[in-house]
């Protein structure tokens, strides 16, 4: 993705979530080639649905009801007075050391501070969130417990890429352990570029130089999916790895390890064991293959003019399309089954956020959201790891973060918005983050939220300095129905 675009853009559509558009990505450590993972439940077609409720209701494990998450309200973006950030004494005053707590009024949602300064000792050590289309929560939906998976730096006193577990019941939080020995090349790993599998409940994908392997955080074992290296020879490694929710397709940047350009985008077909390859054609970003393993986005400024562009390519017809980055591209970004929620950075509307149909006869993508004015961007980076194929579109919703210097609209707060172009808000929770506050990193970018929605839709992870001298990780129960209940 490109750091430097002022507005940002999202994705849509489909089943659980691989979101789209990150700035770097992947983690420089591999990892060792080993038997394959214990075997999860098979792949299921679309999200996983709750047991009980409706597809963007509250959650129910197989074994126990979780209670409707509480607070959140609804709001216009267009008429809504802007909230200024929360102090960090404010937020020291309700914060736990470590576990659940209620967001103070207005908010009133329920969150859980999952990492504290034990788990660094004492430093500031918790590595930021790798990006709002890479999952950080596991698929949890037929277990009471859920895993959360982030990088503490080990040269700050941190265990390397470590899991915690969140009991979704009784809302208690354990540090699992690190999920690599310390004499593992992936123990100095950020995490960032990794992502669980939206269908097995065990699975993360890591990028180990030219390969992707999946990762069994339980069993500690590891499968080789592909190794370009293989296809197109020693000097190839692979970059932003993406896979489809039901884990058969994958997409990854093609780069040469000579000099770290990128040479075009790779697709690999998991059940015939080919590789499809596109070349760049301009100005090359990244590329994302869609939910559905169906659709590969690829990012480049293909005509050198305005900015990036975006190819949109339907791997079953071979079919190519283009949108022009004066016509709505997305730069940041999340894809769902066949959609995608962008921002629309040429827009007349301040903020304006679009649903593309990559099926549609015309690439013209409805407006789900936009602010009054230019004052900060909000939502600057959003997640769609909760898209459907089963539910109509306009029945679905995405959620985003942001953080500003500025007090405006929805600039400091988790946020929802549906895809029905009502353009209704659920603010969620404040980020809590001030990026003038030395925790988190070197600079703004780095202490950015870019948080991303597991795929139930119903829990939110990101990182906040909280306005002081260190990062920790933070969930937060969405109250979705308040915003998708009549």
């Amino acid at each position: 993705m490109t750091t430097a675009n002022t507005m940002f853009k999202v994705m849509s559509a489909g089943a659980l979530a691989l979101a789209l558009q990150a700035c770097g990505g992947g983690s420089s450590a591999p990892a060792p080639s080993a038997p394959t993972p214990s075997t999860p439940p098979p792949a299921a077609t679309g999200t996983p649905a709750p047991t009980t409720g409706t597809s963007s209701g509250s959650n129910a494990t197989a074994g126990s009801v979780v209670p409707p998450a509480p607070g959140g309200f609804k709001e216009s973006p267009l008429l809504a007075d802007p909230r200024p950030r929360l102090a960090s004494a404010e937020v020291g005053s309700f914060l736990p050391t470590r576990g659940p707590f209620t967001f103070p009024a207005p908010y009133k949602s329920r969150g859980a501070r999952i990492t504290n300064e034990s788990d660094c000792n004492g430093s500031d050590c918790v590595q930021s969130v790798g990006y709002s289309y890479w999952k950080n929560i596991n698929n949890h939906v037929h277990d009471d417990t859920m895993y959360v998976f982030v990088g503490l730096n080990s040269s700050r006193g941190g265990t390397g890429p470590t899991l915690f577990s969140y009991n979704k019941v009784t809302e208690e939080v354990t540090n699992a352990g690190p999920l690599f020995d310390i004499d593992s090349k992936f123990y100095s790993a950020t995490g960032e570029g990794w992502y669980f599998s939206a269908t097995l409940p065990n699975a993360l994908y890591v990028r180990d130089g030219s390969s992707l392997v999946r990762y069994d955080v339980v069993t500690k074992t590891t499968e080789t999916v592909f190794n370009v290296a293989t296809e197109f020879g020693a000097g190839h490694e692979i970059w932003q790895t993406h896979s489809s929710n039901d884990d058969r397709v994958h997409s990854a940047t093609l780069r040469s390890t000579e000099d770290y350009q990128a040479l075009g985008c790779i697709v690999y077909f998991e059940d015939s064991g080919k590789f499809e390859r596109f070349d760049k054609q301009g100005s090359y970003d990244e590329c994302q293959i869609d939910k559905s393993g169906r659709h590969l986005l690829i990012k480049e400024n293909i005509d050198g003019s305005a900015g990036e562009d975006n190819r949109i390519i339907d791997l079953h017809s071979g079919k190519e399309r283009v949108l022009k980055d004066e016509d709505g591209a997305a730069g940041h970004s999340d894809l769902g089954y066949g959609s995608m929620v962008a921002a629309d950075n040429h827009s007349s509307k301040p903020n304006a956020q679009r649903v593309w149909d990559f099926l549609a006869s015309s690439l013209t993508g409805p407006l789900v959201y936009q602010t009054a004015n230019w004052d900060a961007s909000a939502p600057a980076h959003v997640s769609y790891a909760n898209a459907r194929d089963d539910v109509p579109l306009a029945d679905q919703y995405a959620c985003g973060s942001s953080a500003s210097k500025r007090t405006a609209t929805h600039a400091n707060e988790v946020v929802c918005f549906m895809l029905d172009g009502s353009e209704e808000v659920l603010v969620v929770a404040p980020t809590m983050t001030d990026l003038e506050a030395s925790g988190g990193g070197s600079d703004s970018y780095s202490r950015m939220p870019k948080g991303n929605l597991d795929v139930t839709g119903e829990y939110f992870v990101w990182t906040s300095n909280m306005g002081g001298g260190r990062q920790d990780l933070f969930i937060v129960r969405i109250p979705s129905k308040v915003l998708t209940d009549a």
